[in-house]
């Protein structure tokens, strides 16, 4: 019996070793992570910069250059096009797809749904060869629907997969009185499901405006000159031939973290991901 709270406190002392060591871990890679940020965000801000702990001098005049040199105005409204048709249409065509896995049974419903995975699974540069060898034969490849023809292609099985276990979690007996009460199909998906959908529908959104501004290997074999989106252009602005200040390029870099993380924090504000799952039990109850 003595032995046992030895064992204990040994573990708890095991326990806590290993929470520092977690702890430590993630602060190191997050402190990484912070300080080339910073370091990219003070050089498009520099001057010049060498061989000094910090910039002797700061200017905004690569903001400027970039905003010029790189045409981000059609770079930003091509990107807020792109990620706003990508959006809509997956959530159009995702949430009924969804809605039609979850309550229906049929033959076949097994590999429909590892047919939805794979696009999430698989490399996207595996399937966007020979994806954009089909636009281009289609004459779709270097148009702007082209390029959100593609983005939707992953984008479409990712809301059904969101959605699907959000539809299944809402009890069925709601639809069925609705529709003792005369309603049609399309009335009780829009006037009692949508309702009850509304958070996971956020969070399907939420996850696809993240995926879609970040999608490069699909937008870069699809996309033209004027059907770029923000994150190809940041690489075109750094591979391509030329002397180009390097504060440019950072500050185009900026503007892209920028701009993905206006859109992050205007999305979250209408959606919180630790409380998507309670929200989608809780409304059926008090309904």
């Amino acid at each position: 019996m003595a032995g046992a709270p030895d064992r204990r406190i040994a573990g708890s002392w095991g326990g806590r070793c290993w929470n520092a060591v977690v702890v430590a871990v993630m602060a190191f890679f997050l402190l990484n992570v912070a300080m080339m940020v910073l370091a990219v965000a003070v050089n498009s801000f520099a001057q010049r910069w060498f061989g000094t702990v910090l910039p002797e001098h700061f200017t905004t005049q690569w903001y400027a250059a970039a905003w010029k040199e790189f045409q981000l105005s059609q770079v930003l409204l091509v990107t807020v096009e792109v990620v706003a048709a990508v959006v809509g249409l997956s959530v159009l065509l995702g949430v009924p797809a969804a809605y039609a896995l979850a309550r229906r049974d049929f033959r076949g419903k097994r590999v429909l749904m590892t047919l939805f995975l794979l696009p999430m699974l698989v490399p996207p540069i595996t399937y966007g060869i020979p994806l954009a060898t089909v636009f281009y034969q289609l004459h779709l490849a270097g148009t702007l629907w082209g390029v959100i023809l593609a983005n939707l292609l992953p984008a479409l099985p990712f809301v059904i997969l969101v959605m699907t276990p959000f539809i299944e979690q809402i009890d069925i007996n709601l639809e069925s009185a609705a529709r003792v009460f005369g309603a049609r199909t399309w009335q009780v998906f829009l006037h009692v499901l949508v309702p009850l959908l509304v958070p996971g529908i956020l969070a399907a959104s939420l996850l696809v405006l993240v995926r879609t501004v970040a999608m490069f290997e699909l937008t870069f074999l699809t996309a033209g000159a004027d059907s770029q989106t923000l994150v190809v252009a940041l690489y075109y602005a750094v591979f391509a031939a030329g002397v180009r200040a390097p504060q440019s390029v950072d500050a185009m870099a900026i503007v892209y973290m920028g701009v993905t993380l206006v859109w992050l924090l205007i999305a979250m504000r209408f959606v919180s991901p630790t409380q998507l799952v309670s929200r989608v039990k809780e409304q059926p109850a008090h309904a």
